[in-house]
């Protein structure tokens, strides 16, 4: 018997997780994947994508898909920080300038003018600047 320990939005999502479980040797299918290909604004109303493993499967799939392998990736691939214009300080992260305003718009007009743009919002002193 099939067991869903978890749901997406969209496919690729779902895929990303079963290579995961894949590369495991843990056995997974995707389902619904078809479905909401085909009508995507279903997503949320049908449940989304479900990543489905056997029962015997299901908790060490689970403790799989919830490690943080974050610092992995930063260890193989490195990380570029962007430096603070105001304070100089390096703990910095992405931040996109303009999306709520763009949002707001979106509501009231049916139709995004405003722009995003990309940013860098420093952790220490809390200020945000463009890239």
């Amino acid at each position: 018997m099939l067991v869903t320990i978890s749901r997406y939005s969209f496919p690729y999502e779902a895929h990303i997780a079963k290579s995961r479980l894949d590369s495991e040797g843990i056995p997974s299918f995707v389902a619904d994947e078809h479905t909401i290909n085909m009508q995507w604004l279903y997503s949320n109303a049908l449940g989304g994508v479900r990543l489905q493993v056997p029962e015997a499967y299901a908790e060490a799939s689970i403790a799989i898909l919830s490690e943080d392998r974050e610092e992995d990736l930063v260890e193989e691939y490195g990380i570029e920080t962007k430096k603070c214009a105001y304070c100089g300080s390096y703990d910095t992260e992405f931040y996109p300038i303009g999306r709520r305003w763009a949002f707001l718009v979106f509501l009231g007009l049916d139709f995004p003018l405003f722009p995003v743009k990309d940013g860098i919002k420093c952790k220490q002193c809390g200020k945000v600047s463009k890239t």
